[in-house]
C-alpha cells in the first residue's frame, strides 16, 4: 500500500461529509486534501481510542516529533510521507501542524470549558487552522480569503459541538462553556444525563445562533476573485448549514439523537453550489 493509498483508506474510513467536496477538485488537489485530512483523522484517533491520559500525551508527543521530520528530517508514517511533496507544493506551515497536535492534546486535558474565549482556542486549533491549510492548498489571491477560512473552521467546529452533544455528554465531555450554562440554568448533569428542558432548548438556540453569526462573517469576507477556488468550502458550508437548520426545528433531539442529512441531499447541496458558483 502507497502512503497516498493509505490516506485513502484513512479518509474513506471516517465517513464525514468533508470529502465529498473534495470529489470536485483536480487530482493533485484532491490528493493533498485527503492526506492532510488523513492526518487529522490520526491525530484525532489518539484522543477518541486512547483512555490512559499518558499514552495519548506520548502518541501526540510522537506526531509532534513526525512533524518535525516531515519539515526538516525524512518522515516515517504513510500520511507524513503523503505529505511531504503536498507540504512543498502548496506551502504549508509546521507551525499550523504543531497547533492541529495542541488542539488535540486540550482535549486530553480538558473535558469542560469555562468561557467561550477558552473555547474558541479549541475551535481555532482544531478546525479554523485546518480552515487555513485547506485555503492554502485550494488557493486564493486574496489575503481575506484566509479571514473566511478561518471564520468556516470556527463555524463548522461549532456545528459539530451541537450536534455531537449528547454523545459527548455520554462520554463525560460538554463543550458548552460552563459560564453560559450557569447563565441560561442548565447544570451540568442535566447535560449528562441528556435531561431536555426549556433552558436546554434556549441554550442549544444560543449555540445555534453563534454558529450561525460565524457563517455569515465567513461568507462575507470571501472575495469575489476567490469563490471558485475555494468551492469545496462552499460546499461543506452549504451541507453544515443545512443540518444546522434541521437541528433548530428541535434543538433538545440532539441531547439523545445524532441529527444528520442523507447521502443523498448532502450530494444535491454540494451540486447546487458548484453549477450556482462556477
Amino acid at each position: 500500500m502507497t502512503p497516498q493509498q493509505y490516506c485513502q483508506q484513512k479518509t474513506k474510513q471516517s465517513g464525514s461529509s468533508f470529502t465529498l467536496s473534495f470529489v470536485f477538485l483536480p487530482r493533485q488537489k484532491r490528493e493533498a486534501m485527503t492526506a492532510l485530512y488523513a492526518f487529522c483523522r490520526e491525530v484525532d484517533d489518539v484522543v477518541d481510542e486512547c483512555t490512559d491520559y499518558q499514552i495519548a500525551q506520548t502518541k501526540l508527543q510522537w506526531w509532534k516529533q513526525e512533524i518535525h521530520r516531515l519539515f526538516h528530517e525524512t518522515p516515517q508514517h504513510p500520511v507524513t510521507k503523503a505529505l511531504k511533496p503536498v507540504v512543498e507544493e502548496f506551502g504549508l506551515q509546521e507551525a499550523h501542524f504543531i497547533e492541529i497536535i495542541d488542539g488535540m492534546q486540550m482535549d486530553t486535558q480538558y473535558n469542560r470549558y469555562a468561557d467561550f474565549e477558552q473555547l474558541a482556542l479549541y475551535c481555532y486549533r482544531v478546525a479554523s487552522v485546518v480552515g487555513l491549510l485547506s485555503a492554502q492548498i485550494f488557493g486564493y489571491s486574496d489575503k481575506s480569503t484566509l479571514g473566511y477560512a478561518h471564520d468556516l473552521g470556527m463555524a463548522f467546529q461549532l456545528t459539530n459541538i451541537i450536534r455531537d452533544i449528547g454523545e459527548d455528554a455520554r462520554r463525560g465531555r460538554i463543550y458548552i462553556p460552563i459560564d453560559e450554562l450557569e447563565k441560561a440554568g442548565v447544570t451540568e448533569q442535566q447535560l449528562l444525563q441528556s435531561q431536555a428542558s426549556v433552558q436546554t432548548q434556549a441554550l442549544l438556540l444560543k449555540q445555534i445562533e453563534r454558529a450561525e453569526m460565524f457563517y455569515d462573517k465567513a461568507i462575507n469576507q470571501l472575495p469575489e476573485a476567490d469563490i471558485k477556488t475555494q468551492l469545496p468550502g462552499l460546499m461543506m458550508a452549504a451541507i453544515y448549514r443545512a443540518l444546522l437548520r434541521e437541528i433548530k426545528q428541535d434543538p433538545n433531539l440532539v441531547l439523545n439523537h445524532k441529527v444528520m442529512l442523507p447521502p443523498f441531499r448532502k450530494l444535491k447541496l454540494a451540486l447546487g453550489v458548484w453549477f450556482k458558483r462556477r
